[in-house]
């Protein structure tokens, strides 16, 4: 693992390039990232760093959001089908009747969707800034795609009215208060922590319901010592490299997302040495997309 550590070293130094990784990477890919972080940290790093090529370790929404972010560089997937199944959930020409079923509504789409969806949408937003982006919004009615489950969430936190499109992440919709409840008999202590792409029996039943970067956050300025976790399990390396002092557990197993698990260190590797699986964005959709992702970082 060393040698593909150096190796890697030596291609982002030859190519001028930078390797950011979602939090729900495996850990010796966020090990080997520039930076770590959620959708929007993510979003607002490319944007900012000095290098010609992007290495983007997570899945194809968000090499795409780089890329519509960032036209004059190169953004590399480093792992070609790693996909979505939320953002698979629905495309274009299903926004485009749901627009027209609701035409006064705003539309708000969250960034787990594909750049084609986004081109469709008013202004995106992530789970960390969700609410804040509705709530900037004059519109009183708000379609909010592809994810129920956050744009409920949503709802409870707001007067507009939000117009729910029924998609879902396939990880958090299967966690379940009985979840909660057994872990809690095992951690009595332990806050509960949940993503807010849960079930709404879920997000009422935790102490706080939060993005990754949020999480992470949260459990270094709290004084609790001890967490149980209800996201993707990637999420547990970046917690407990942080607080070496407090124990993490997650509400139960199988918190995987398989397509974030595709990226490995030879994945990277070979995009880098072969510069492989470079995510386009066509101009007409880019220039859309991006109006999008402009107003929610205009928001954020």
């Amino acid at each position: 693992m060393e040698n593909l550590r150096q190796r890697i070293l030596e291609l982002k130094k030859s190519l001028n390039a930078v390797i950011v990784a979602h939090n729900y990477q495996r850990p010796e890919v966020q090990d080997i990232a520039d930076f770590t972080g959620d959708s929007l940290e993510l979003s607002r790093k490319c944007t900012e760093v000095d290098a010609d090529v992007i290495v983007f370790c997570g899945v194809r929404f968000m090499a795409e959001s780089a890329a519509i972010l960032n036209p004059e560089r190169t953004v590399l997937l480093s792992e070609a089908d790693a996909g979505c199944p939320m953002a698979d959930m629905t495309d274009a020409n299903s926004v485009r009747e749901w627009k027209e079923r609701y035409p006064q509504a705003v539309v708000v789409c969250y960034i787990n969707s594909s750049a084609a969806v986004k081109a469709e949408s008013d202004i995106c937003c992530t789970s960390a800034n969700a609410v804040k982006v509705v709530e900037s919004l004059p519109q009183d009615e708000i379609l909010f795609i592809p994810d129920q489950h956050l744009g409920h969430y949503v709802s409870t936190k707001t007067d507009k009215r939000i117009i729910l499109y029924p998609g879902f992440c396939p990880p958090h919709q299967r966690l379940s208060p009985r979840h909660i409840h057994l872990a809690k008999e095992l951690h009595p202590d332990a806050l509960v922590v949940v993503h807010p792409e849960c079930t709404a029996d879920v997000i009422s039943q935790a102490d706080a319901a939060l993005s990754t970067s949020q999480i992470l956050r949260f459990a270094k300025e709290s004084d609790a010592k001890s967490f149980l976790i209800g996201t993707e399990e990637g999420i547990l390396h970046g917690l407990r490299q942080e607080n070496p002092g407090k124990t993490f557990h997650l509400l139960t197993g199988g918190l995987l997302c398989h397509d974030m698990k595709k990226t490995t260190l030879e994945s990277v590797a070979k995009t880098m040495e072969q510069r492989r699986n470079e995510v386009k964005v066509p101009d007409e959709v880019r220039v859309k997309a991006k109006l999008a992702l402009d107003r929610m970082m205009a928001v954020s």
